[in-house]
């Protein structure tokens, strides 16, 4: 295997085709897609955009959480190849039996005809074949929705989908041969040998020659490894403050890009995904905690538990491979203007507690979360602090709450404007607000002066209209290739107006006919609502 002579190369173990796969020379900075196929071979999976918005390289890791086996359809153009040390790994050259007998999830796509040029097909076979593991098999039926919403992720320019859907939900249909079928149990006991092994080698790479490295602005880490995947917080903390200058990463979602768009390649990786304490989500009487390695999927499905209206939001972020990789506090940590979680999470008041280790005490400091940015991509994080855990408080009975995001498609795409919202109203008054905007300032911001604008004032559409005319004015947004200034500038304004009729007149704007109370779509044609029949002065109920 080539690499460049300052890409550092670490051992790599993990299960596939019921054998364990042990590369010993792979560069920190190799993406899974390179090591599947030009060190497996495996040229099944394809590569396409190269920044997992295409889903031509999706593949299906599992790993074991809860003593569950849990499996996730991934990225592998921007996944690293190091992330699935110890992990599970399916490509679609392992759905086919010796015999030649298909996978259920192949055969529903044969019988759906849902295969035309073929380059996208194996992309949607390991997607279709993480639903079967996660549903199909455990007896749970999928309907359209539901492999949509799965499918997001994955883009076809043939079929228009509907053959795709359609396979999807007949997956049910076909039996499977016994020679593919996954074997949990045995699945299971060789993940957890093989992280055992990988916890031991941790220890054993963070000391002793860890505890003797000086030099702190040395720009390789003073370990036996160059990627370095610490299991609990000790050791995060311990190899973040001897090695502050390494490049730290999550999901590397991020990260990813930087290495197959322009080039990049590192030394030394800090892998905090297998940090065990950062894997959690914790439930305390006023907020939730969210620990910064928990995936995005798995903490939208938190945050939902108290706001089911967040749904549609949720499913609009990214496509679920990448849903299944990123992690919140990898998302914050990254500070992109247009990230779309910062904005909710301003506006529901989060925090951010932030580590180190120093003189051999743990040290933290809680910040909130529009305090942490001082610029674009820049924040007030010390270069051997760690953003460690996610802090949201739980909802008011008076809280009124939306989040609105604004792209050019509706799926799989970035924000040009996202607008969160949160009141509270109490008799009729609006005696708390706090907004997150997202694309309209150089980091993800708070709208403060809009804040104040609504703060006691009557909840009625005369005060949303005040309040319209100060978001407007509050940020000066830039235009690229995503949106104008002006458009974004008109965008605050119909994003605030909408916010004012769905929750004001819900009969009106459309969410009656969600059961959920979710925001509605954005094509909802507000047009057509007559402004003639508000009455600007009433105030309406909670």
């Amino acid at each position: 295997m080539s690499h460049s002579p300052n890409n550092e190369t670490t051992p790599l173990r993990f299960w596939r085709k019921d054998q364990i796969v042990h590369l010993t020379d792979v560069p920190v900075s190799r993406t899974l897609l390179q090591t599947i196929r030009e060190d497996l071979k495996c040229t099944g999976t394809k590569e396409g955009c190269g920044e997992g918005d295409c889903g031509a390289c999706t593949v299906v890791i599992a790993e074991v959480e809860n003593n569950e086996l849990h499996f996730r359809a991934v990225n592998s153009c921007i996944r690293l190849a190091h992330s699935v040390n110890s992990l599970a790994v399916w490509s679609v050259e392992d759905l086919v039996a010796q015999d030649g007998s298909l996978h259920p999830v192949q055969n529903a796509m044969l019988h759906a005809h849902a295969s035309q040029c073929g380059f996208c097909t194996p992309g949607f076979v390991m997607s279709l074949f993480a639903m079967y593991q996660n549903y199909t098999v455990k007896g749970k039926a999928i309907d359209r929705q539901l492999a949509q919403t799965e499918l997001a992720g994955n883009l076809c320019r043939c079929t228009g989908y509907r053959p795709i859907l359609d396979a999807a939900m007949n997956l049910s249909n076909f039996e499977c041969p016994p020679s593919l079928e996954v074997n949990h149990p045995i699945v299971r006991q060789k993940l957890e040998a093989l992280a055992k092994l990988t916890a031991e080698e941790s220890r054993q790479n963070n000391s002793p020659r860890l505890d003797s490295a000086k030099n702190l602005k040395a720009t390789k880490l003073t370990t036996n490894a160059a990627y370095l995947q610490p299991q609990s917080l000790h050791e995060l903390l311990q190899v973040r403050q001897k090695s502050p200058l390494s490049q730290l990463v999550a999901g590397a979602t991020d990260v990813g890009l930087w290495i197959t768009k322009h080039f990049k390649t590192f030394d030394s990786i800090i892998d905090l995904t297998q940090v065990q304490e950062l894997r959690r989500v914790e439930e305390y009487p006023h907020h939730i905690a969210i620990g910064a390695g928990v995936k995005v999927e798995q903490a939208f499905s938190a945050l939902l538990k108290d706001r089911p209206q967040l749904s549609t939001f949720a499913e609009r972020f990214a496509g679920l491979p990448i849903r299944n990789s990123a992690t919140l506090g990898g998302n914050i940590g990254n500070g992109s203007p247009i990230g779309d979680s910062m904005p909710m999470l301003i506006a529901l008041g989060s925090s951010v507690v932030l580590m180190q280790m120093e003189k051999g005490q743990i040290r933290h400091r809680e910040v909130m979360l529009e305090d942490f940015y001082t610029g674009y991509r820049t924040s007030i994080l010390k270069p051997t602090e760690v953003i460690c855990w996610i802090k949201v408080p739980k909802p008011q009975s008076n809280e009124v709450f939306r989040a609105y995001k604004i792209s050019k498609r509706f799926d799989d795409d970035i924000s040009a404007v996202c607008l969160c919202i949160n009141l509270s109203v109490s008799n009729g008054t609006i005696t708390f607000a706090s907004i997150g905007a997202g694309g309209v300032a150089a980091t993800p911001s708070k709208a403060r002066m809009t804040e104040k604008a609504l703060t006691g004032q009557a909840f009625n559409m005369h005060s949303f209209k005040k309040a319209q005319i100060v978001l407007a004015d509050e940020f000066k947004p830039l235009s690229d290739m995503r949106a104008s200034a002006a458009y974004r500038k008109h965008i605050l304004e119909s994003l605030i107006q909408r916010f004012a009729i769905e929750t004001l007149y819900p009969e009106t704007s459309g969410q009656a006919l969600h059961p959920s109370n979710e925001a509605t779509p954005f094509w909802i044609d507000l047009a057509n609502v007559n402004a003639s029949s508000i009455e600007l002065h009433t105030p309406i109920h909670p």
